[in-house]
């Protein structure tokens, strides 16, 4: 306990950025997430109306069939307005008011398993909170760090990456945000600090996405070349990035003020229960990665996953079955907005597949590459994942619609498969830090209480460097 005091007293007492980070008064400068993202779903409904519908065809693997787009009918009217009805292949339909509104459980129940896995992963933590191990774990790693962040941060950094980026960990990270919220309490700094250990370090790893299944799998085979070859540009890309975003996130430390504390350490230790249920932690999370990798698990597993984990740490913990069911009903009410901004971010998609605009989109952007000379097709590339990210920001959904036209148009114009895969990652990547489309991103920051709008402040300086980097990397490729 003594510290934890020690370090508190280091917080920064005129501190604007932390203020503003904390989420609670820059509310008044921003809608509430929830407003936002109703905003975005209607800015996609008006899409419907301005954008032609059409759609190409898929195989039997879902994959868009190239050169097959065609254009569909859509009526227009009071009726369209007014009742909801179902595009197909001959007549298509705008959003319709009553559409709008079923977008929203439509896109809840897409994203159902997504949206209870993060929800019984806040109840896990509840009850790990409850434990008291959190804290004292917390407590006992900044006495052994000596109150020191600057030593933290890129040790923490580099274990999150690397489970981004040659795991392929993106949504795992969620529960490693409670861990990131209570180690910046003890050094006396905003959740601002927690959200960007972690997010930034998954994000830039998901980028470069050295050996990611999740997208080198399904990306690479489409643009025709092997799965998991290639990795030396990506992983140039990853140690450059990364150590970019350590040095950004450590600048960060240095204009907040932070200073690094005298702490005595204590020789303290924790108790067999404490130590037991970090334990216990430190298993499941060897065992996260080996399930998604090894077993397929999903979202739905992992949520399962969350619930069994729970009444392991109540029991290791002591806890009582009524103090655990409370504690992991407290946990989940905490990830309720978390849940909810998940749902509304697949809504949107929801509403631009429903009135048959996306692949309209699609066929738009894929002619900014099209019959250019191999540098700006390269260029062109990246900005157009980039673009589709915000409309679709599931990875394996954005490869499966968008490289099956791309891909071809970039091998005509002299770009390689390696260099086609390597924009899709750079969209993919970039484009998901900052995009309020993105439900994991919003989930990351309901988890911390941190707003959009202070997330931005902060991201968006080391963003735009990263877009001018990866753009100078594709122009580079291409030439050498």
């Amino acid at each position: 306990m003594a510290v934890s005091q020690e370090v508190a007293s280091s917080r920064p007492q005129e501190d604007q950025g932390t203020i503003a980070a904390t989420g609670g008064h820059s509310q008044g400068r921003m809608p509430h997430p929830v407003m936002m993202m109703l905003f975005i779903i209607l800015a996609a409904a008006a899409l419907t109306y301005l954008v032609p519908s059409g759609e190409y065809a898929r195989g039997p693997d879902k994959l868009v069939v190239p050169g097959t787009f065609h254009t569909v009918p859509k009526a227009y009217g009071l009726d369209a307005l007014l009742t909801p009805h179902k595009s197909g292949s001959q007549q298509a339909f705008p959003a319709s008011i009553p559409g709008v509104a079923l977008s929203i459980p439509a896109g809840m129940a897409a994203t159902a398993n997504l949206i209870f896995m993060v929800m019984f992963s806040g109840g896990m933590f509840g009850v790990l909170r409850a434990s008291g191990a959190l804290d004292a774990g917390v407590s006992r790693l900044v006495e052994v760090a000596r109150g020191n962040a600057y030593v933290l941060v890129p040790i923490l950094m580099a274990v999150i990456s690397a489970g981004a980026t040659f795991l392929g960990m993106i949504s795992e990270f969620l529960v490693v945000i409670p861990v990131m919220v209570v180690l910046a309490e003890r050094l006396g700094l905003a959740p601002l600090f927690a959200v960007a250990v972690v997010t930034v370090a998954a994000k830039i790893g998901y980028l470069a996405s050295v050996t990611n299944p999740v997208a080198l799998l399904i990306a690479q085979p489409i643009a025709g070349v092997p799965a998991f070859s290639g990795m030396g540009l990506r992983l140039a890309v990853y140690l450059a990035f990364m150590a970019l975003g350590m040095l950004y996130v450590m600048r960060y430390l240095r204009r907040v003020g932070y200073r690094v504390p005298a702490v005595a350490p204590t020789g303290g230790r924790l108790s067999r229960r404490h130590a037991g249920v970090l334990s216990l932690l430190a298993l499941a999370m060897a065992v996260i990665p080996y399930g998604g990798l090894e077993l397929g698990w999903g979202n739905r597993e992992l949520g399962a996953f969350y619930i069994v984990l729970a009444i392991l740490i109540s029991a290791a913990g002591g806890l009582s079955g009524a103090r655990a069911a409370e504690a992991f009903t407290e946990g989940m009410k905490s990830m309720m907005l978390a849940g909810i901004l998940v749902g509304l971010a697949s809504a949107v998609e929801t509403v631009l597949k429903d009135g048959l605009v996306l692949d309209t989109i699609i066929h738009a952007f894929a002619s900014v590459a099209d019959e250019r000379s191999p540098l700006l097709v390269a260029q062109s590339l990246t900005g157009v994942e980039m673009a589709l990210d915000v409309l679709i920001p599931s990875t394996s959904g954005k490869a499966a619609v968008s490289l099956p036209i791309l891909a071809p148009i970039a091998q005509m114009s002299g770009v390689s498969g390696q260099l086609t895969v390597m924009a899709f990652l750079f969209g993919n990547g970039l484009t998901n830090m900052v995009t309020p489309t993105s439900g994991m991103l919003l989930a990351y920051l309901a988890a911390a209480r941190v707003s959009y709008a202070a997330w931005m402040r902060f991201v968006l300086p080391l963003w735009g460097v990263l877009v001018a980097l990866s753009l100078a990397i594709m122009a580079l490729a291409v030439v050498f």
